[in-house]
């Protein structure tokens, strides 16, 4: 039977970010997965200046060979409506394609590699875990997603909880294509949907294509991404047809989830735990940052890995990321009529200021978190 001192399962920015800061801890570190990497990954993927930081990431080493899309401005605005530009004049993010970035970290992460298994069956046995029946490890990570077999099994119900559930599409775009999209590469657009219950997105990485939308209101989904499809083609930012049906995904905002993150001997990161950000469903900083945080409690836990110990990284979490969502959108939405807030979509979503200063620079750039400091 194999042998690890900690087992992550799921080798996505929050495993093999976990891994990461465990590299020098003297644990004996394995991530598990289903699949093999690089695989692809639905996501919008991009990063921000925090995350190369945080992850000690020397941006011109990752870019070699590798996309990192240096974003310096927006467009935003209501879907059917026109947008307002935001210009920084500086890479204030950088577009990223996920089947690159998650294979680049899981292969720096210094951990042993077990690819191509799912988690087939969780055994307890003492102070230890029986995982497939063949590994023994004293501290499992569930880091596998939204439905993370790890969090399933201790309890976790994503039927009854509330998601936000997205469909996108990221493709190589032919040189017809190319010829036939203004959608700026520096410049990724952003259209808010009139009940302010999701958003659309259309991002250029090179010659590659992101489009998507994701609500927090699921139903009637791919009638929204269809009417945002329709509305890009015909305010002539595609010339294409994007085909209505897309790859479909689903997360938790934090602060609405129920799940418990830590308990004897587990403790839940990114996804699994629910920790994407209220107000814009940005997932990858704060997965990578609840990955740092469970690595600094794993390591100094001293292989005590009782709930009293672990009880730190739920601590953590609500300092770092707060104790509820607060969410604009949502805290309006119970209590004013849809008419209402379309008009005050519209008028917000074309003032400059509030586009700058409130839902690019606090809700999606976040400039006013300082880089997570997790020694």
């Amino acid at each position: 039977m194999d042998a690890c001192d900690v087992l992550i399962v799921g080798g996505g920015p929050a495993g093999s970010s976990c891994a990461w800061k465990l590299r020098n801890s003297g644990l004996r570190v394995a991530i598990l997965d289903r699949q093999t990497f690089p695989r692809d990954k639905v996501c919008g993927g991009w990063i921000t200046p925090a995350v190369l930081d945080e992850l000690e990431i020397d941006a011109t080493e990752y870019a070699r060979g590798r996309v990192l899309q240096p974003i310096t401005g927006f467009k935003t605005g209501c879907i059917g409506g026109p947008p307002v530009e935001t210009r920084y004049g500086r890479p204030v993010s950088y577009g990223i394609r996920r089947r690159e970035f998650d294979d680049y970290l899981l292969r720096r992460s210094g951990a042993c590699l077990l690819p191509a298994e799912p988690l087939a069956s969780v055994d307890r046995s003492a102070a230890e875990w029986i995982i497939n029946g063949r590994i023994r490890t004293p501290m499992l990570v569930g880091a596998g997603g939204t439905f993370c077999p790890v969090a399933r099994h201790f309890g976790a119900r994503v039927n009854r909880e509330v998601v936000v559930a997205a469909q996108e599409a990221e493709f190589e775009m032919d040189q017809r294509q190319i010829s036939g999209c203004s959608i700026q590469e520096e410049t990724p657009e952003l259209y808010f949907c009139p009940d302010l219950k999701g958003y659309g997105w259309c991002f250029r990485k090179r010659n590659v294509l992101n489009v998507g939308l994701g609500r927090l209101d699921p139903h009637r989904l791919s009638g929204h991404v269809a009417e945002f499809l329709k509305f890009l083609k015909a305010s002539g930012r595609l010339s294409f047809d994007v085909p209505s049906s897309l790859p479909g995904h689903a997360y938790l905002l934090y602060g609405a989830a129920a799940r418990s993150v830590a308990g004897d001997g587990v403790l839940l990161i990114g996804d699994a735990a629910g920790v994407a950000y209220a107000r814009s469903g940005e997932g990858i900083r704060p997965a990578i940052e609840s990955g740092l945080l469970a690595a600094k409690v794993i390591a100094g836990a001293q292989r005590d890995y009782s709930a009293e110990r672990l009880e730190l990284y739920r601590t953590l979490l609500v300092e770092r990321f707060g104790n509820s969502t607060s969410d604009w959108p949502t805290r309006i939405g119970l209590r004013l009529p849809g008419r209402v807030i379309t008009s005050l979509a519209q008028h917000l979503l074309a003032s400059r200021w509030f586009t700058r200063e409130v839902v690019l620079n606090a809700w999606f750039l976040r400039q006013n978190d300082p880089v997570l400091d997790s020694t």
